[in-house]
């Protein structure tokens, strides 16, 4: 095992998963009112409650898998290889999927294969979603190198 990587700070991490959620919904709720038949409304109260509950998850996921990783590699998540990244949004929405899945059948009255497929519709858009996202936010919000150094932070950058 690898020595001890440095993670994302508690503030960087709510900063990440602020920035997710409210641009998730603002890119989500009208195509999904829109194919679903849910009322605008109705959509924006349980996306909102969706977003809460994988705002958490994303939360506890990604601190879970960053120290993972950075146990096993001795890598930081914004050092992440494509592979890896692809596994890590597709892990993170199939666990979404089965939280949400009774939420949206409640929520809508919906049968569990039309919710299915309406959870499955939103699970692909929000994998693509993520890996767009957290790949942008990677490069624009890097993690600074463990020992401070300006000359690593510069390294780093120009391997991008």
């Amino acid at each position: 095992m690898s020595a001890k990587p440095k993670l994302r700070t508690f503030p960087d991490r709510l900063r990440q998963i602020a920035m997710f959620e409210i641009g998730g919904l603002l890119l989500v709720t009208p195509p999904f009112a829109w194919a679903s038949g849910v009322p605008i409304r109705e959509s924006i109260g349980l996306l909102a409650l969706l977003a809460l509950m994988a705002a958490i998850w994303n939360g506890a996921y990604n601190t879970t898998f960053d120290w993972i990783e950075g146990r096993l590699t001795g890598r930081t998540a914004d050092r992440r290889p494509f592979r890896l990244r692809a596994l890590h949004a597709l892990g993170f929405e199939s666990g979404l999927l089965l939280m949400t899945l009774p939420v949206i059948v409640w929520w809508t009255g919906m049968g569990w294969v039309e919710a299915l497929i309406a959870d499955i519709g939103l699970a692909i858009t929000y994998t693509i979603y993520a890996f767009l996202f957290n790949l942008g936010y990677d490069r624009l919000f890097p993690i600074a190198p463990a020992d401070g150094n300006a000359a690593a932070a510069a390294g780093l950058a120009a391997e991008r």
